[in-house]
């Protein structure tokens, strides 16, 4: 599988976070789909098939994206696509430490906004078995 093969949904209410994180990854030869809320995500997640999903927590609720990835954990398509949170939820509760292991919020990587890009892409290249 070659990289534009591979596909990204970045779920974030945040349209121009989203554009500019869609930017980066499709100028680093991803296929990139952008949903702006959870119910969205998750019926686009379902219809492309990514690879890797980037989401945020806090959206038009403030806990939006906990139960939007414990729904795609529950589908049976969508339960093994590895989910990234990119979030300012640390920021708005510095104190507050989100376990990695599965729990109340199984997904696989934290970033917290603002993030950074190459770490991002460094992190995503290696989780879908490419060299950086």
């Amino acid at each position: 599988m070659t990289m534009e093969d591979k596909r990204i949904l970045i779920v974030d209410d945040d349209r121009d976070f989203a554009e500019a994180v869609a930017c980066f990854l499709e100028a680093n030869r991803f296929t990139v789909f952008k949903a702006h809320d959870g119910k969205e995500g998750v019926k686009l997640a379902k219809l492309e098939r990514p690879d890797l999903i980037l989401m945020d927590i806090m959206m038009n609720e403030r806990t939006e994206g906990f139960f939007t990835i414990q729904e795609m954990r529950r589908d049976a398509e969508l339960k093994n696509v590895p989910i990234f949170v990119i979030s300012s939820f640390c920021t708005h509760l510095p104190d507050f430490e989100i376990p990695q292991s599965g729990g109340w919020m199984a997904h696989d990587l934290f970033f917290s906004k603002p993030v950074d890009l190459v770490q991002l892409l460094e992190q995503i290249r290696q989780r879908l078995g490419k060299a950086a």
